[in-house]
């Protein structure tokens, strides 16, 4: 049993915690922190007399390292969950290898500021080495493994769905389906309206720099760059239709590429309806998804920070999203020599999330996959040491819980494929 720290009280985190709670045999006590300890202390009356596992709260500013670890040392977790904001999984990584615990996290790293010279520097070597221009990549935080090793230490970066959940089920697929894997098709589908004009589904600013960004896709041993949203598919997703899906740069290509031997092409490819992408289209042609400060009426403001207050919090739209999500991938190889293709995908009721737990199906199918990681990662099921990819394990046990905590998953041995 383990004594757990989780920075960060989102719809994500509030997901995970309860999540958490629910498997009280591994989360004997968690500590719930964050820049607002009200939230923290509001989620741990809501599980009052519900769980076994010990829950407190603390204050923590999360891009303050010696913050982190003044927590850290004091509270004394086996392990940290960030589920706080990609910005700060450096500082959070610092704090863990100071204080000799060992980290988890659902997204890899990306900097608030793009515009710092330091960080532009490597940014703009990284796009002309390696090819795709997104901000979010794996090098950062890659760039800690000796360091972790060298501590004995567990760093498993990426453990929501995507990337997370789509990378085990890659792993699986390579040690029960395929001698050889040759391509990956990672489809995200999300058929859950929540009624709005406009609104994202998790973090506005990082969701909306994700999406604005040129898509890439991997495919023959180097990047391949094109225009955001350029690349446009239809597919008919079991249980919620025939959906428009468009190729966005995703981070578990990168690790996919690394980790998967021998596979030639990997894309990844997201839904959106055209209300979504005209409103999108529209706000960054005036400038609200920049990130580059500007000065209003005297005050220094950044434009998708403010635009992020002026739309509705994605931990709100619980109650009134109904529809499903689809999320899985398609992996075409070799088995006995023969050629093979098949889908693992999982289908999430956004309505029986908010029933079970309060949340949309967005924020569950993330959440409960950062409790799954994090579970395999305390209990020392998951134990090899450095920073890893949720694809680097055994997927076995972490398939088995994703069924067992709400996300059972199915194989298709006969799927329609992505042209």
């Amino acid at each position: 049993m383990s004594r757990v720290l989780v920075i960060g009280c989102g719809g994500v985190a509030q997901v995970a915690i309860q999540k958490c709670c629910q498997n009280s045999a591994v989360f004997k006590e968690l500590c719930i922190a964050s820049r607002t300890k009200s939230k923290c202390d509001d989620l741990k009356n809501k599980l009052e007399g519900k769980t076994s596992t010990i829950v407190t709260t603390a204050q923590v500013d999360a891009d303050n390292v010696e913050e982190v670890k003044a927590l850290i040392n004091s509270y004394k977790p086996d392990v940290v969950l960030n589920v706080a904001l990609p910005y700060q999984d450096l500082t959070i990584m610092d704090a863990c290898l100071a204080c000799g615990v060992h980290y988890v996290d659902t997204a890899n790293y990306e900097p608030e500021d793009t515009d710092d010279p330091e960080w532009r520097k490597i940014y703009e070597k990284r796009c002309k080495d390696l090819g795709f221009s997104a901000y979010f990549d794996y090098s950062w935080q890659w760039a800690y493994d000796q360091k972790f090793k060298d501590a004995g230490l567990t760093a498993l970066l990426g453990t929501g769905f995507d990337p997370g959940v789509t990378s085990v089920f890659s792993a699986y697929a390579l040690k029960h389906y395929f001698d050889e894997i040759h391509t990956i098709d990672i489809l995200d589908c999300n058929g859950g309206d929540h009624g709005y004009p406009f609104a994202t589904n998790f973090n506005p600013e990082v969701n909306l720099r994700e999406v604005s960004a040129p898509g890439s896709y991997w495919e023959d041993g180097h990047w391949i760059e094109v225009p955001a949203m350029s690349i446009k598919r239809e597919y008919d997703f079991p249980q919620v239709g025939k959906k428009d899906m468009y190729l966005l740069h995703h981070e578990e290509i990168e690790a996919l590429a690394k980790n998967i031997p021998g596979v030639k092409r990997i894309r990844f490819f997201m839904t959106f309806g055209q209300s979504y992408l005209t409103h999108m289209k529209c706000l960054e042609n005036v400038g609200m998804l920049s990130t580059t400060p500007i000065n209003f009426n005297g005050h220094e403001i950044v434009p998708i920070q403010f635009l992020k207050a002026l739309l509705p919090d994605p931990a709100s739209l619980g109650p009134r999203t109904v529809g499903k999500t689809n999320i899985g991938c398609i992996f075409t190889g070799i088995k006995d020599g023969k050629e093979k293709t098949i889908c693992i995908y999982n289908v999430c009721d956004h309505q029986e999330c908010y029933k079970e737990l309060g949340s949309q199906a967005i924020s569950y199918t993330t959440g409960v996959p950062a409790m799954i990681g994090t579970a395999l990662v305390a209990n020392g099921i998951w134990n090899k040491r450095g920073t890893l990819t949720t694809d680097e394990f055994d997927p076995d046990p972490y398939m088995e819980m994703l069924t067992e905590f709400g996300l059972p998953w199915i194989v298709d041995e006969n799927p329609a494929t992505v042209e």
